[in-house]
């Protein structure tokens, strides 16, 4: 009896099994990528101080760098677009002398909101006292905006592509099943360092910053049904 009732209860699974129509449908990944010219820079600096006194040395660097803070206050740039990242206090050992110095540095990181001050802000910071450029970073003051339209445009590029397969096998697409996002789109800066000074023989304008292009793109991938 046993056997008789699963034997049925296997048929008839096997029965709603076949009844169960598979889903025709096309998966794409869509690429969107939204080019941005950048209007904001952050310039990551350092002030260092060498001596043979350690609480000389610390108080020397404290100095120069409230004059650094001092210079961008007065510049216009607000307290919460600066920020210390580290400060460090060491000591070094010369094998030759068989003497001892201390080293102290503060790096800082500074958000320029309006670009075309780039120049006037670095020049003012290496006369306030800052003797190291660690790199710079550009962004935009509308990231989220050029995010979004990176995300519409890898959409479209996906239905495109969808109706491209399908068409092929003379097919139509239907509406999306499904869809899910690859990793994150974060801004790709085409030029991320400082350039050497150079001067344009014919405007004698002095040209210290290449700012180009960030790239922002959105990557997806859709599942359609196929009709």
């Amino acid at each position: 009896m046993k056997k008789i009732v699963a034997l049925l209860l296997m048929l008839i699974s096997l029965q709603f099994m076949a009844q169960e129509k598979i889903q025709p449908m096309v998966t794409v990944m869509g690429e969107g990528i939204v080019k941005v010219v950048p209007d904001q820079v952050t310039i990551n600096v350092s002030v260092e101080t060498q001596g043979e006194n350690a609480l000389g040395v610390k108080n020397l660097n404290d100095t120069s760098v409230d004059a650094v803070l001092q210079f961008l206050k007065k510049s216009g740039i607000s307290s919460k677009d600066v920020q210390s990242q580290f400060v460090q206090l060491y000591k070094n050992y010369d094998y030759n002398t068989k003497t001892y110095s201390y080293n102290a540095s503060q790096s800082i990181t500074i958000l320029i909101i309006d670009i075309a001050k780039y120049e006037k802000i670095i020049s003012g910071l290496m006369e306030s006292g800052i003797n190291r450029i660690d790199g710079i970073h550009f962004g935009s003051s509308i990231l989220e905006t050029f995010k979004t339209q990176a995300r519409k445009n890898a959409v479209s590029n996906a239905k495109i592509k969808a109706i491209e397969y399908a068409g092929i096998l003379n097919q139509k697409v239907g509406k999306a099943i499904q869809i899910s996002e690859i990793g994150q789109n974060n801004p790709s800066p085409l030029y991320k360092n400082v350039m050497m000074r150079s001067k344009d023989a014919e405007s004698g304008i002095m040209e210290t910053l290449a700012i180009g292009e960030m790239t922002i793109k959105a990557e997806i991938n859709v599942s359609f049904e196929l009709l």
